[in-house]
């Protein structure tokens, strides 16, 4: 599965978080001013972190140090999620639909992380 692909960009996985983490971008430019140097600079990290872990491992030799960074990536997308709840808890933004995006991102990156490790054993 993961060996397939020539380039980060053709992975599905990595499509979805990369379109996530620009929406979730634009969404954070509602915020309260207040929260610029906390909750959604933290928030933006985490996002880009996701996609941004998911290259590092793709471009990684050996399943092991793949895992490793898909698995950092993984959780990214936890820590983006509590965030959004958060958010939406505060009332800053509705996250519903960022949430179900999230949850879809990381449905797809475990059946990633599983077909590359069906393909390793």
């Amino acid at each position: 599965m993961a060996n397939k692909s020539q380039s980060f960009r053709d992975v599905l996985v990595w499509q979805k978080a990369h379109a996530f983490t620009l929406a979730l971008y634009r969404a954070t430019e509602a915020f309260p001013k207040h929260e610029l140097f906390a909750l959604t600079s933290q928030m933006r990290r985490a996002a880009a972190s996701l996609p941004s872990n998911f290259v590092e491992g793709f471009r990684k030799r050996t399943t092991p140090d793949k895992l490793r960074f898909y698995n950092i990536s993984q959780g990214s997308a936890d820590e983006c999620l509590y965030q959004l709840i958060l958010a939406h808890d505060l009332r800053y933004v509705d996250t519903t639909t960022l949430q179900a995006d999230l949850e879809e991102v990381s449905r797809l990156l475990q059946g990633y992380i599983n077909g590359l490790e069906r393909s390793a054993s």
